[in-house]
């Protein structure tokens, strides 16, 4: 199924047209690549979406990119039976051709829609633009029923697992981002909503969050332990936010330092968000990497149900310790005067998201490319410089998708808003959950 696709960036980004001319041609694989750019484009800078429900929406749109085709190859085996109350899926006619191309086409073009509900219409435009220029591309070269029977079966598995995502406390998780009626503990060491930051919010996001049905049963992980609150300098406690302090101050907070923290901060109402960033990165590896069409869709599966598992732990996590943020003990032990260099989001601060999230992507895309995967994140490329930062965003260079995670978590650090405590626990909870992922059972 080689060199078969037009190349249809431009359809999706640049045009909402229904007419396209085919240009030159890519690989059958990389149509992922381009359903993978869709979907960041739709949650880009979208109302309403948030680093949760982002990650649940890659979940599930990654799922359904590989049980849509596994099916179509002798090597990859269906995660049926292998994940949380996944009892069955629809299975192609037997005896019956199908165009797998076809078939990814139409189910990832569902499953966006139902997931996205809540995006106006010109990004929905978009998603029905793409596929019907996939689609027309083999009403010269296959029979229409097989095009016909192709359609129906991606848009059936799409629907099934659509009907199955409403069953695990996320549904339309976009319908209830901030909680009025949480009840915040009060006293020391408990994290306060700032009235200044990512987000003017005074209440918490997403705080039931860590309840929801994790991808794989494996996930479901005890909540690691937080080092106890103390005020005494000589503390483990306090020297975890006094580290902070001290790297905020001016001669430490270098260029680089500050440049790396814009790079990661992914703001879901600037970008599209901290797992957004992680799909992106699978974007690229399989951009850069030849596989075909069945193990590119894996890639996704996996990076998607890694980042959606991960911000469920981390949120179970957040929300069993309410932990502060540094801005809170700084300013009341350390320094009254202090500002941490990025804007703080509206929930508790241990573990770090941003590390959980990426620690578990990296290490389910290594279970596929392996731990010496170097590559250039170019996930921000074209992004206008921030003026009042002094940034610009540049092209990263890194060599392996490990090193991407410890520098993800990293950024936290430098931001001002995460200890290393926060972040260390992120990277080793992230780990846990991508080598879960990749103890699946992929091949037949």
């Amino acid at each position: 199924m080689k060199k078969i696709i037009p190349f249809l960036f431009c359809l999706f980004i640049f045009s909402c047209k229904r007419d396209v001319e085919p240009i030159p041609s890519i690989d059958a694989s990389e149509v992922t690549v381009l359903w993978g750019k869709m979907t960041l484009n739709v949650m880009y800078k979208l109302p309403g979406n948030t680093p949760t429900y982002a990650s649940r929406a890659l979940g599930y749109a990654g799922l359904t990119m590989y049980e849509s085709v596994v099916n179509g190859s002798a090597n990859q085996k269906s995660l049926v039976g292998q994940l949380t109350d996944l009892k069955t899926l629809p299975k192609p006619e037997p005896n019956q051709i199908y165009n797998w191309v076809i078939v990814l086409n139409a189910g990832q073009a569902r499953i966006l829609k139902q997931l996205f509900t809540f995006a106006d219409n010109s990004r929905l435009a978009k998603i029905d633009s793409l596929e019907l220029g996939v689609r027309r591309l083999f009403f010269d070269k296959e029979a229409p029923s097989v095009i016909d029977r192709s359609v129906a079966y991606g848009n059936a598995v799409a629907d099934a697992i659509f009907e199955w995502s409403k069953t695990d406390g996320g549904h339309e998780g976009y319908l209830r981002n901030f909680d009025k009626t949480y009840a915040f503990p009060v006293g020391a060491s408990y994290w306060i909503a700032p009235l200044k930051g990512q987000v003017v919010s005074p209440y918490p996001l997403h705080p039931h969050w860590g309840r929801n049905r994790t991808f794989l049963p494996a996930d479901v992980l005890p909540v690691p332990a937080i080092i106890p609150y103390s005020q005494d300098p000589n503390s483990a406690y306090y020297k975890e936010f006094m580290a902070v302090y001290q790297q905020s101050r001016t001669l430490n907070l270098t260029q680089d330092k500050k440049e790396i923290a814009a790079w990661w901060a992914d703001d879901p109402t600037e970008v599209f968000s901290p797992p957004g960033h992680s799909y992106s990165m699978a974007n690229i590896a399989v951009k850069k990497n030849p596989i075909d069409l069945f193990k590119a869709a894996e890639v996704y599966a996996r990076t998607g149900m890694a980042v959606a598992d991960a911000f469920i732990n981390c949120w179970k996590t957040k929300y069993t310790y309410h932990g502060e943020r540094p801005s809170t003990y700084i300013k009341t032990t350390i320094d009254s005067s202090w500002t941490q260099f990025w804007p703080e989001p509206p929930f508790p601060a241990f573990s770090s998201g941003h590390a959980t999230q990426a620690a578990a992507a990296a290490t389910a895309m290594e279970g596929v490319f392996g731990k010496s995967f170097a590559f250039l994140d170019n996930s921000h490329q074209g992004r206008a410089r921030d003026s009042a930062r002094n940034i610009d965003y540049n092209v990263r260079n890194y060599s392996s998708l490990w090193a991407a995670a410890e520098e993800a978590a990293l950024s936290r650090f430098y931001g001002g808003i995460h200890t290393n405590q926060d972040n260390n626990t992120g990277l080793q909870e992230g780990r846990k959950i991508g080598e879960n992922i990749n103890n699946l059972l992929w091949k037949k």
